[in-house]
């Protein structure tokens, strides 16, 4: 299995508009990061995308990756979705609609901000184009299929909203948790390897802080710990001098194997 890191950073991407910290002017590329987003890929071949972040036609072309199966939405906030027209790109060159999975809260409400994708009374004009998609919700702790994969969704609290984490194999992807209640740990236990949300060192009201993120590792126990959503608190090199081992920073165009 091989996971690409799309994008890795907060809400405000970094550097962060109108900022002129030493992290937002950083001349190291990893200290880059756009809205968080990525690709899993079985060796079979099976492609999903989680999340539809507002950069993805560039996170998307800087990966060299123009297919994907299906895409895994965590939840519904606009650094998580708003780049979903980005997909017509992809379901232009499919005979049938791309399979669509997530909370069901989730894709009713992506169906009513962008319902143009949803409902099929809405048809292109002749000559026009749009993402032809096709919405699945699921259910956490219920495993289902997309090609050879088998993903289950955990669900995790992000303040007043549920967030799907998804463990795929030996992967479990985490993103926007406020904590790790003791079912999602069960069903997050025993993958190799975590990517997980680290917004602040101080704590968050609806994230994950670099410490609690870390203790969350622990608990899991993944000999690989990736930390993603991160601020522009942190020098990439900085925060991966500080980390305890087999716990690292993901980057934009990070790419892992996991066997």
């Amino acid at each position: 299995m091989k996971l690409t890191f799309l994008g890795t950073g907060t809400s405000f991407g970094v550097p962060q508009l109108g900022c002129g910290c030493a992290v937002c002017r950083s001349p190291d590329p990893r200290d880059k990061r756009t809205r968080v987003g990525a690709v899993v890929e079985s060796d079979g071949g099976t492609r999903v995308l989680i999340d539809t972040p507002p950069e993805l036609r560039l996170q998307l072309i800087a990966a060299g990756i123009d297919r994907v199966d299906a895409v895994l939405y965590t939840h519904q906030h606009a650094d998580h979705t708003h780049g979903i027209d980005d997909l017509r790109a992809i379901t232009v060159r499919r005979n049938t609609p791309l399979p669509i999975y997530g909370p069901a809260e989730t894709l009713a409400d992506l169906a009513t901000k962008f319902r143009y994708i949803f409902d099929d009374a809405m048809r292109p004009l002749p000559g026009t184009s749009k993402p032809e998609g096709r919405a699945m919700a699921v259910e956490a702790g219920t495993t289902f299929t997309v090609g050879d994969l088998d993903i289950t969704p955990v669900r995790v609290p992000h303040g007043p909203v549920t967030v799907f984490a998804y463990r795929i194999g030996p992967l479990a992807y985490v993103t926007d948790a406020k904590s790790l209640p003791p079912d999602a740990l069960d069903l997050l236990r025993g993958a190799r390897v975590l990517v997980i949300n680290a917004l602040f060192r101080r704590e968050h009201p609806t994230h994950l802080s670099i410490p609690e993120a870390v203790n969350a590792a622990r608990e899991i126990g993944a000999e690989r710990t990736y930390l993603t959503h991160l601020t522009h608190d942190n020098f990439h090199a900085d925060l991966e001098a500080e980390l305890p081992p087999g716990v690292f920073p993901a980057f934009d165009g990070l790419t892992i194997r996991i066997d």
